[in-house]
């Protein structure tokens, strides 16, 4: 099989969804985009679960996917979330992706229903079989109570339409292995902020970001020092952050990074419950790290 080139190299901002009283705000999402354009992300994850994708209304997830390709307007590759634990539900949310101008699309193991790994493949295989789109893995076992084993990795890798895998398990075993067994066929993203230096260094071609909603220069900059084998310089631009880093994890995602993103007057908008806002006790500590960052 033929190297597969990947989605995207460097930064993914996973990108919240700015919500109003009526549903998505427009204006909010082209001034998130505009952003991220002009701070050097190269591509941006829609309808995640930084997007709070769980909330999203059928009528809604479509607004947000058509709304972002025509303010991208090529300028980033965007990536739509499509779930999820209903198999067919995922492929239909493909189709959609596909239809309003997606780039890839993500994809989680069956959470809640958890499978077996061999309907993991399956599940998988068959939304990669019927979606008109690169596909991207996203394990995630903190979420969904379910991983992806290393010999399903073996098996996916070689599907034709199975473009790679964010990487957010925290098993740096698991890492290495995909970096040495399936590298030519299965492109790894770091799906952990804090983990960033390390995945880097084992191969992976950037990250899917939550820091970088707001500070997607600095986490650019830390991809580009390593794709230079600049790993001091690397190191030295994760500890500006690493502090907030840890703090947009706090509580759970996105309740932070929403919080944070106020707080720096790049309005988020509400969160939906069941997320509710961030503790007082946190926010304080927040609003200390982001001062030291100047971002307040």
């Amino acid at each position: 099989m033929a190297k597969k080139e990947p989605v995207f190299t460097g930064v993914c901002t996973a990108l919240i969804t700015p919500f109003d009283a009526e549903g998505i705000d427009l204006m909010r999402l082209e001034a998130l985009l505009e952003r991220q354009a002009a701070g050097g992300a190269a591509a941006v994850v829609l309808a995640g679960t930084t997007g709070e994708n769980a909330t999203l209304r059928p009528a809604e997830y479509r607004l947000l996917l058509e709304a972002s390709a025509g303010i991208a307007a090529g300028r980033m590759k965007l990536i739509a979330g499509i779930g999820g634990n209903d198999t067919a539900a995922c492929a239909s949310r493909a189709e959609i992706a596909a239809r309003a101008g997606m780039d890839a699309v993500l994809m989680t193991p069956p959470y809640y229903n958890k499978s077996t790994q061999q309907g993991v493949i399956r599940h998988f295989s068959a939304v990669a079989d019927a979606a008109a789109l690169p596909l991207i893995l996203y394990n995630v076992p903190g979420r969904t109570g379910i991983g992806i084993a290393p010999a399903s990795y073996k098996v996916l890798s070689r599907h034709p339409n199975i473009n790679g895998v964010k990487e957010a398990s925290g098993d740096f075993s698991l890492l290495s292995y995909l970096a040495s067994e399936c590298a030519e066929e299965l492109n790894l993203w770091c799906g952990n902020d804090d983990q960033l230096i390390a995945a880097l260094a084992l191969g992976a071609k950037g990250v899917i970001s939550v820091v970088s909603n707001l500070l997607p220069e600095d986490v650019a900059a830390v991809c580009a020092a390593c794709a230079e084998n600049d790993y001091p310089a690397a190191r030295e631009r994760f500890r500006r952050y690493a502090a907030f880093c840890r703090l947009l994890f706090a509580e759970t995602n996105p309740i932070p990074v929403k919080a944070a993103m106020h707080l720096a007057r790049l309005d988020s908008g509400r969160l939906r419950l069941p997320l509710v806002e961030l503790s007082p006790e946190n926010t304080e500590m927040l609003k200390a790290s982001m001062k030291g960052l100047g971002l307040l």
